[in-house]
């Protein structure tokens, strides 16, 4: 088994039962809402995977017991985060600040974004992180220019 702690954001079926089928253990699954934790919760047992640990937490008001992981896998949870109406900007450095004391030094952050370009998340993550790689996403192109509707980035703690 490969032994990294592995952390994925606010998910249902998610990447965690791929990683887990892959041989990955101390994996861990967050969500804030505990039905989203018991349909999960309900996934995994029926696949049979039982290196998956899933917990209610609030990524933004973590309790301190969730620290230590080697890579941290959003896939929509800054998205979410970014679109409330309340007081966005102080959130998204909260969840900076969260993500910064989960991860260890040196570790992974992975983020899919369908509301932040490259240029944008780059900047979001400044403090503390490095861009490592851009992940390729589908491209389309339109009135001569072309672009993607998804940033796909790998980050790491500094």
């Amino acid at each position: 088994m490969l032994q990294y702690l592995i952390l994925e954001l606010e998910m249902v079926f998610s990447w965690l039962n791929l990683l887990a089928k892959f041989g990955f253990s101390n994996i861990t699954g967050i969500d804030y809402s505990p039905s989203a934790i018991q349909l999960s919760g309900s996934i995994i047992e029926r696949e049979g995977l039982s290196n998956i640990k899933l917990k209610v937490e609030d990524f933004l008001n973590l309790s301190t017991k969730l620290s230590g992981f080697h890579i941290c896998i959003d896939k929509g949870t800054f998205d979410a985060i970014s679109l409330n109406p309340d007081n966005a900007v102080e959130k998204r450095k909260q969840y900076v600040k969260s993500l910064s004391r989960v991860l260890t030094v040196k570790g992974f952050f992975l983020i899919t974004s369908c509301n932040w370009t490259k240029e944008e998340l780059v900047n979001e993550f400044s403090e503390g992180f490095e861009l490592c790689e851009e992940l390729p996403t589908p491209r389309f192109s339109f009135g001569g220019r072309s672009g993607s509707s998804v940033a796909a980035l790998v980050f790491q703690k500094t």
